[in-house]
């Protein structure tokens, strides 16, 4: 099934490449092989370094504070300790295969992971060759899964998140012509900006696109354009990195266009750009605080008790929805595991596509693809004043909630 819809979907992946730290039971010799002693590792393939850290720093984040809320798992009458073992794929199509490569020689059981679409793309082979499931937490490119067996994810897809951007464009602000902006040969950007733009044209209206390259820190020309042109939005579905730039540079030159921002842009750092301005962002997620009031309250002491996680987390108690996203995946990954009855690699793959967890963010189970069951997002706008986030509306593909 998987190698069919990979081949339905060439013809816009062609022109697009879509987007955005045991031992098995006694007597279970192939859970062996994939852990140690007392202790069954989950691998945690993540960006620490790179234009993706920051995303990826807050979703270890997550992970880390479940696991040690939640240090251990039950198997087979056991108790087995859960170690999570990190590599960096820096953020970078290059680098992940020998993260993934790495992750797989050290015996992980399973794998979490990664912040950005291009990295899990690029080191979903690696885990497939070596028999090793991963589970994507806010991977959003539809070819993550496709054509890959081992991977699964428990995010919503960037066809799906366009779509929901597309109509919150129509419906707020009567929408008519959208500035489309993303990074040349990005995978995430440039699939976010095809999909947009099938669902916006669809609708009537009419789409500006551009793509500025690797390395681009001047987006004056670009948001005059946008400006000069008369759009009533700009969707701008770029890294952390080049989204803190935009935000800077819209406020120094007075636009006054309302922003679009896919998931990546729901980060401290973004917001942090905005703050005293007077721009408008709107951006779409996984988790806006208020969701479930005990994990608020536990990963904000955990992050203020705490100066790594601080630091990771931007230097505020913010809380990131791809925060939220990695402790829900840490609590898949144990279910997946209990199910499986062992640390064995192929058992717990077996496993994956039954799990089914009620998550923080949301019910977490899986389709015949491996992708998770999702219909709705998170719209939250950049409070300027304050410097927080303000819950807007829950929207799904072809309205709101």
């Amino acid at each position: 099934m998987k190698k069919i819809i990979a081949l339905m979907m060439t013809g816009i992946m062609t022109l697009s490449l879509a987007a955005c730290g045991g031992s098995a039971p006694a007597g279970d010799a192939a859970g062996a092989a994939a852990s140690s002693g007392d202790t069954i590792r989950i691998g945690v393939f993540e960006p620490s370094t790179g234009d993706s850290a920051s995303g990826g720093k807050k979703e270890i984040l997550g992970m880390q504070y479940a696991n040690s809320e939640t240090p251990t798992v039950e198997v087979g009458g056991k108790t087995y300790n859960i170690e999570l073992v990190m590599a960096d794929n820096g953020s970078s199509a290059d680098k992940a295969p020998s993260a993934a490569s790495e992750l797989v020689g050290k015996d992980v059981s399973l794998v979490l992971g990664s912040y950005g679409s291009g990295v899990s793309m690029a080191g979903g082979p690696k885990f497939e060759e070596a028999g090793l499931a991963a589970i994507g937490v806010t991977c959003t490119n539809p070819n993550v899964t496709a054509g890959n067996d081992y991977y699964f994810r428990i995010c919503f897809l960037d066809n799906f998140q366009a779509d929901v951007l597309a109509n919150f464009a129509i419906e707020k602000f009567s929408a008519k012509k959208a500035y489309c902006l993303g990074e040349n040969g990005n995978e995430y950007d440039q699939g976010l900006v095809a999909f947009f733009t099938q669902v916006f044209e669809a609708a009537g209206g009419e789409v500006i696109a551009d793509s500025f390259p690797t390395n681009n820190s001047d987006f004056t020309s670009y948001l005059n354009k946008a400006k000069s042109e008369g759009a009533d939005v700009i969707f701008t579905p770029v890294s952390i990195a080049y989204a803190k730039q935009i935000m800077e540079q819209a406020a120094s030159l007075n636009i006054d266009i309302p922003f679009l921002g896919s998931d990546t842009l729901d980060d401290n750092m973004v917001l942090e750009a905005t703050k005293g301005t007077n721009l408008q962002l709107y951006v779409s997620t996984f988790y806006q605080e208020g969701g479930s009031d005990t994990f608020d309250k536990g990963i904000k002491e955990y992050i203020n008790g705490n100066s790594d996680a601080l630091t990771a987390n931007g230097g505020n108690d913010t809380i990131s929805a791809v925060t939220a996203m990695g402790y829900d995946a840490y609590y898949v990954a144990l279910e997946a595991i209990k199910a499986a009855g062992s640390g064995d690699k192929a058992a717990i793959k077996s496993a994956i596509p039954g799990v089914k967890w009620e998550g923080v963010s949301g019910s977490i189970a899986f389709d015949d693809i491996g992708d998770a069951v999702r219909d709705t997002a998170y719209i939250k706008t950049a409070d300027t004043a304050s410097g927080t986030w303000a819950f807007e509306k829950v929207q799904t593909g072809s309205g709101s909630k």
